[in-house]
Formats: C-alpha cells, sequence, structure tokens
C-alpha cells in the first residue's frame, strides 16, 4: 500500500515528488497528474475543488495516508476544504513562498510568479496581509508557461520570451527576490537565472515541502515499510505526455499508467 500521495494539475508535482523520494525513501508513494485539466491557474475555485476532492478519495482507495497538495492553485482553492471533508488524512499544501522572500529582500521589493487562481486564493491573500506589510510586491501570472513545462521545453525560445516579459519589468523596479508561486516554475529556473542573473534570490518552496512532510509523518506515526520500495506515476491524460518528463527526472525506476475520469475516480 502507498503511504504519500501527491497530486498536481499536471507534471510541475513531479518536481516535490523527485525531492520526497530523495529525502524520504523509506516510503511509497503515489503521484497523480491531472493533465487532462491542466491549467488550473485559469479554472474556477468551485472547478478546482471538485477536481481536488476527487483526486483525493482516489488517492485514499489506494493507501495514502498524508497527500501532499502539490499545486499552488489547488491550494488555495480546496486545502482548507479537504481538511475538514476527510479529517483522518494529513494534508500538505503550497503556500506561496512571501514569508521567506520578505525576511530576505533588502530592496524591500519582491516579484511573485503564480497562476491567476492562486494570486485570487485565500492563501495568497492571508500570506500577504500577515508578512508583506513594508515590502513591495509585483506578481505576473507568466501566461503559457505551464503549457510550455507541460511540453518539456524548459529552455525554449517561447519559454524564455514568456519569463522576460514577466521578470524583465519587476527587474526595472528594483526587486531583488523572486518567488515560485507554482510548483511548475521550478523547472525553469536555469532560464529564470539566465534572465536575472546570479544577485537575484530565487525562492523554491520544495525544501520545506518536504521537511514538513517529514515532520508530520514521524508526528502522526506514519513509518516507512520495509521491503522494495514503489513509485506509481499517474495521469488523466495520455501517458505519453508525462513520461517525457518522468524519463528526465526517474528513468524507468518508476511505473506510469494512464486514470479515466469517469471511470476510475
Amino acid at each position: 500500500m502507498a503511504n504519500i500521495g501527491v497530486f498536481d494539475s499536471g507534471v510541475g508535482g513531479l518536481w516535490i515528488l523527485k525531492h520526497l523520494r530523495e529525502e524520504l525513501p523509506g516510503y511509497n508513494y503515489v503521484f497523480f497528474g491531472d493533465q487532462a485539466h491542466v491549467p488550473y491557474g485559469e479554472r474556477k475555485l468551485d472547478e478546482i475543488k471538485d477536481f481536488s476532492e476527487r483526486i483525493t478519495n482516489f488517492l485514499i482507495g489506494k493507501g495514502c495516508k498524508i497527500i501532499v497538495i502539490a499545486c499552488n492553485t489547488a491550494s488555495a482553492a480546496a486545502l482548507h476544504y479537504l481538511r475538514q471533508k476527510f479529517p483522518d488524512i494529513i494534508f500538505v499544501g503550497m503556500e506561496p513562498a512571501v514569508k521567506p522572500a520578505v525576511e530576505s529582500t533588502i530592496t524591500g521589493k519582491v516579484g511573485v510568479l503564480a497562476t491567476p487562481a492562486t494570486f485570487q486564493g485565500e492563501l495568497y491573500n492571508s500570506v500577504v496581509e500577515r508578512f508583506a506589510h513594508d515590502t513591495e510586491i509585483f506578481k505576473d501570472t507568466c501566461l503559457g508557461l505551464v503549457e510550455q513545462i507541460e511540453k518539456g521545453e524548459f529552455e525554449s525560445e517561447k519559454t524564455k520570451e514568456i519569463l522576460k516579459k514577466a521578470i524583465t519589468p519587476m527587474l526595472i523596479e528594483g526587486i531583488d527576490t523572486i518567488v515560485l508561486g507554482c510548483t511548475h516554475y521550478p523547472f525553469v529556473i536555469p532560464a529564470i537565472r539566465e534572465i536575472v542573473g546570479n544577485e537575484i534570490k530565487i525562492i523554491d518552496p520544495t525544501k520545506a515541502i518536504v521537511k514538513r512532510v517529514a515532520v508530520l509523518a514521524e508526528e502522526h506515526g506514519v513509518l516507512g515499510e520495509k521491503g522494495d520500495k514503489k513509485t506509481e506515476i499517474l495521469t488523466s491524460s495520455k501517458k505519453e505526455d508525462i513520461i517525457k518528463i518522468t524519463d528526465k527526472l526517474f528513468g524507468d525506476d518508476v511505473k506510469v499508467d494512464e486514470v479515466v475520469w469517469g471511470r476510475d475516480l
């Protein structure tokens, strides 16, 4: 049985899965990428909440005791709801890393890259309200970037143009820190670094999420299992759409399969 489930609208959460496997190797994992509905960022919050509930039920059926919502948009739309709906499940959600950005900025100007739904969600607005009183926040939704990453185009010219359009105005304003507010975006850190140089701090919350999972697993007694560990990766689209990324991250060390909405969920 699986111990830890991870889900995202697409391939972004695979970045978190990779680090979970490296830091917490004693667990079995199930990853669900809802590529049939990607990107979540442009959808209505109620629709995202419904998707998240159905995926959660599916992962519970797979034996998951901890579920990582490896999607800022789904966390913004559904984290509180899922915790109320499934009180026996441990949920770890994504919160835009505004707090560490505010703590590290020297200029008092921070850029945040995220989806429209994340910016509209309570989580983001709550974090800004609590921690960013004396900091100027510059936002951009990087329209089209998630789709580029889903295609595996991490450093194509189109991807770089989307990033330049988003980041250049922020640099002109004097930001010294960029928050990655979408789990897809760490895949393009090299492309971002090419634009901003080495002086700008890029905050990827992945390590904080892995640390939180480790703490909660210990607190709640969710222990790893003996024997060979397995990782199952599932997509609601064609598995070819995710294999091109899993091959880069995991080689053939994972099982990849398809799940059909209306039949399996």
